[in-house]
């Protein structure tokens, strides 16, 4: 057994504590870590030497340019929330699917899909789809329960389809490429809008007339004239989507360069709409600034909390506690996913990838556990925190923008099935884990111990042991013991 004191465990319940009083979380975790630093350092439990890490650990969050991915994303999706897209392509897919039962939960379902393609925002997307579609699917005689819940879910897709935040957020903590995140992302993204298109099909068998058709005087017919309209607001947003998207998959761009070719786009998009003004621009900016400082501001809090942690041997309390969960590996992920899921009812999504996932990963990579299987896992659960009442955001979201005819508990007790289902997802994922990693298994692969270096004036190859066996990624070499970077106070982020 191991000592660690009860500081570890009373810095986890202090922020805790804070967490629930209700204090900016920011501003919480860096007093909490301070504090108990400040205690550490009188009981002779911590270095004031880790204090001094502190300044290069906060120039690292500022100059990390895979953060600067989460600016360019929140821009994109802030220009393409105010362009119209969404208006056209609702539109012309509630026409397309508007004769059959359900027609228009298909569309919101499919067009929630697509907008999370492509803006990466879960506000963007349900006030959207909810301000169009929810008065219209009301006004023709759809559930109220399932009008809301459809359009809430919908929404909640965006967390799990790339350019996800939530993912860009997640590569960051994990340390690991965000590429391979995306990639990981598809199955779970593909099976998620599966799901939801199954139980609209169950229900619009069993319950027809909780989602009857569009009368033919307001779908109109199925002609080319509307095929053609469903194209023409179909082509600029899969255009977008290879743009962001396809540029990272095929190694032309790194995520932060694919999101400022992704604002370019949304920008050119808007433009075609004939909506690119100033006022939309500064709107856009200052929802962008809003998020980027609060990311940031929560992420400097988190390094002074972790550090201390880390300082009085909390990762390694955390560690034993969890490494010895029966059921081994899945016994870790049904307990995590477990805690994360009641975390949810209080924190939103920075706040546990910022706080929660660096305590977990260490024991998740002690156990074998892939770290990109980990973190798409991670990122489906927290679907469920825009969902699952009493806090979900999504929830509202929809609530603002409703009518005064739809009650709160419609709007609650429409969200319960659309969880239920969230969380099969997760079920799926952890006892099926190709449907993350199959989408990595067939991509590109280099072994580093294959590479030759070539240097002039050495008469050929340059001998270097494999990359592997130093530890850290750090090579070996003949006579040099080289101490595991991340063990230093103010060691450098791993290389994206």
């Amino acid at each position: 057994m191991f000592d660690f004191g009860i500081i570890p465990p009373a810095m986890f319940l202090g922020m805790v504590i804070f967490m629930l009083y209700g204090f900016p979380v920011a501003f919480s975790l860096a007093a909490v870590g301070l504090f108990f630093g400040i205690i550490g350092i009188a009981t002779g439990h911590f270095s004031e030497a880790f204090l001094q890490a502190l300044p290069l650990r906060f120039f690292g969050i500022v100059s990390n340019d895979l953060l600067l991915a989460i600016p360019f994303f929140t821009f994109m999706g802030a220009v393409l929330e105010r362009c119209g897209l969404a208006e056209d392509l609702l539109e012309g897919t509630g026409k397309l699917f508007g004769g059959i039962p359900g027609g228009l939960a298909y569309a919101v379902i499919l067009v929630g899909a697509v907008l999370g393609a492509i803006t990466g925002t879960v506000a963007a997307s349900v006030i959207t789809m909810g301000v169009i579609s929810l008065p219209i699917m009301l006004r023709y005689g759809y559930s109220p329960r399932l009008a809301t819940g459809v359009i809430a879910a919908s929404g909640t897709i965006t967390q799990v389809i790339p350019p996800s935040l939530v993912l860009v957020v997640l590569a960051d903590q994990l340390g690991r490429s965000v590429g391979d995140m995306y990639l990981g992302a598809i199955g779970p993204s593909i099976l998620q809008v599966t799901i939801f298109v199954l139980f609209i099909l169950v229900m619009s068998i069993i319950r027809p007339k909780s989602m009857p058709p569009l009368p033919k005087e307001v779908r109109g017919d199925l002609n080319w004239a509307l095929l053609a309209k469903v194209l023409m607001g179909m082509v600029p947003s899969i255009v977008l989507i290879f743009l962001v998207l396809g540029t990272i998959f095929m190694g032309l761009a790194t995520p932060t360069e694919a999101g400022a070719l992704g604002v370019v786009g949304a920008m050119l998009l808007a433009a075609l709409h004939r909506r690119l003004t100033w006022p939309l621009i500064r709107e856009a900016m200052t929802s962008t600034t809003h998020i980027t400082s609060m990311v940031v501001m929560i992420l400097i809090g988190s390094t002074c909390f972790s550090l201390v942690f880390q300082g009085m041997d909390g990762s390694r309390w955390i560690e034993h506690m969890l490494s010895g969960i029966p059921g081994g590996p899945v016994g870790f992920l049904i307990f995590v996913n477990i805690f994360i899921f009641v975390l949810a009812f209080f924190l939103d999504f920075f706040e546990i990838a910022f706080i929660v996932i660096p305590m977990l990963a260490p024991v998740a990579s002690s156990l074998g556990i892939d770290l990109i299987w980990f973190g798409v896992l991670i990122c489906v659960n927290m679907q469920t925190s825009f969902m699952h009442p009493p806090f979900g955001f999504a929830l509202f979201y929809l609530r603002s923008i409703a009518s005064k005819d739809v009650k709160t508990s419609d709007i609650y007790m429409g969200a319960l099935p659309w969880v239920g289902m969230q969380i099969i997802l997760v079920a799926i994922v952890i006892f099926w884990p190709q449907s993350v990693t199959y989408w990595l298994d067939h991509g590109p692969k280099v072994d580093p111990n294959s590479i030759k270096i070539e240097v002039p004036g050495f008469g050929g190859q340059l001998g270097l042991p494999p990359l592997g066996g130093g530890g850290n990624g750090a090579p070996q070499l003949p006579g040099l013991a080289l101490p595991p970077l991340n063990g230093l106070p103010g060691s450098p982020p791993p290389a994206k």
